[in-house]
């Protein structure tokens, strides 16, 4: 591994990235549970405007903390950045709770999702430094199914406490102040720079540069930093240096349009379905059975992506993902198929987006993971924030049907032109090392 010892290794840190995904689970659905109720009794001074405005401002501060706040964890430790996270979005999240008004609701919101919009890249990255060489997609996707059971569990959550909306708020603080304790004495550190001791000087001499070829591209990059007995510079001006501007470019245009289909689809699915003609009950379910295909998708692509190499799972899923929205342009009478049909299609959607983080923790060394990892979230926060926004206005025009599936389809193909973009080679221009995706 490139950082600790398989001495060392336990399933404590692989289970607390989960449960800091299960905190952004909850996050992305929260908001959701408690909306109409607010709207409805009008409670904070809350209506149709105010809770846009409240939403929005949401995923603006999670794209902030992804942007800005998670590359601190190439330099200070992922270790400390995680803690730090879940202690500023459990706290604020309480506080949302006990706020008098829209925009102090709305503030509050903001700043949880600064801590949590960093969390998501640190605990990627943090993942990755951790899993043995070669295992970096289903490291990947097996962690990021922790945001879609926090997603279903907290939607579960809301049939009970809902209308009571500020104890929806203190039980998904308080869970976060519940796993603290758990991360400060079960974490270790996982920055590169803790493994210079583990890295003997044979590692770096000729005698050995078959054996760091053959491992995980990461790997011997942080062998090579620490040879040189320097501790490199990290931040966004890294991804601004060759070989990184164009991958950086493919990258983000790729998580812009995953994440807007997430979000796009999460928010408009029930709405899509009925301006088609269906029941409302029935886009309610579909709803359900496209987060089913999504937790089933993040499996299998975790296992392709190790076995055949990321960049061609990522083109395919995110090609296929293109299709089977095209697909759920045309009205599908029978039940049965129309389900598949959703399942399918949340196979595909909401994996390629994870399959991108997967990519990025590949392609960039140890040193820059954080930062690179962040930029791609914080990018991808964009799309999140377009997604609904565009799909809200084609609702709006009474033409959500079927122009919203085709603007869905047209998000995955543009997804898949911006990733051929991306080298299958990076030779770095820090150690010259060559890396093969």
């Amino acid at each position: 591994m490139p950082t600790m010892s398989s001495a060392r290794r336990s399933q404590w840190p692989v289970w607390l990235c989960w449960l800091a995904m299960v905190l952004d689970g909850f996050d992305l659905v929260v908001l959701g549970t408690v909306i109409p109720t607010l709207i409805k009794t009008g409670e904070l001074g809350f209506d149709a405007v105010g809770a846009t405005f409240a939403a929005t401002i949401s995923l603006v501060g999670v794209g902030l903390g992804a942007l800005f706040i998670a590359p601190l964890s190439d330099k200070f430790g992922r270790r400390k950045l995680l803690i730090a996270c879940v202690a500023s979005f459990s706290l604020f999240t309480i506080g949302v709770a006990f706020a008098p008004n829209v925009a102090v609701f709305s503030l509050l919101r903001m700043l949880a999702g600064l801590g949590l919009g960093a969390c998501l890249p640190a605990a990627l990255a943090y993942i990755n430094d951790y899993a043995p060489a070669g295992s970096a997609g289903k490291s990947t996707t097996r962690t990021m199914t922790g945001y879609h059971v926090g997603a279903v569990a907290t939607a579960l959550l809301a049939i009970f406490i809902v209308p009571n909306w500020r104890l929806m708020f203190i039980i998904g603080g308080v869970a976060g102040l519940l796993l603290l304790p758990f991360l400060w004495v079960k974490l270790p550190e996982s920055l590169p720079e803790a493994a210079s001791a583990k890295i003997g000087p044979a590692k770096s001499g000729p005698a050995k540069t078959s054996e760091l070829k053959a491992s995980e591209p990461a790997n011997t990059t942080t062998a090579v930093e620490h040879s040189t007995g320097t501790k490199p510079k990290t931040g966004f001006r890294d991804l601004l240096q060759k070989p990184y501007p164009m991958v950086a470019v493919g990258i983000g245009i790729a998580s812009f349009m995953g994440l807007l289909l997430v979000y796009g689809l999460n928010t408009w699915l029930p709405q899509l379905m009925a301006a088609a003609g269906y029941p409302v009950s029935t886009g309610l379910t579909l709803l359900l059975v496209l987060n089913l295909g999504a937790v089933a998708g993040l499996f299998v692509a975790g296992i392709l992506a190790d076995k055949h190499g990321t960049k061609k799972i990522v083109l395919m899923w995110f090609g296929l993902s293109a299709v089977f929205l095209a697909i759920l342009s045309v009205k599908i009478p029978n039940e049965f198929l129309l389900n598949a049909a959703v399942f399918v299609t949340g196979v595909f959607v909401f994996s390629s987006q994870v399959l991108v983080y997967a990519w990025v923790s590949q392609l960039f060394p140890p040193r820059l993971r954080g930062t690179a990892l962040g930029f791609a979230a914080g990018v991808g926060r964009l799309g999140a924030i377009v997604g609904p926004a565009v799909t809200g206005t084609l609702v709006a025009a009474n033409i959500a049907y079927p122009a919203g599936f085709y603007v869905f389809a047209a998000a995955g193909v543009l997804a898949v032109a911006a990733l051929f973009l991306v080298p299958h080679e990076v030779r770095t221009a820090d150690t010259g090392v060559l890396a093969e995706r």
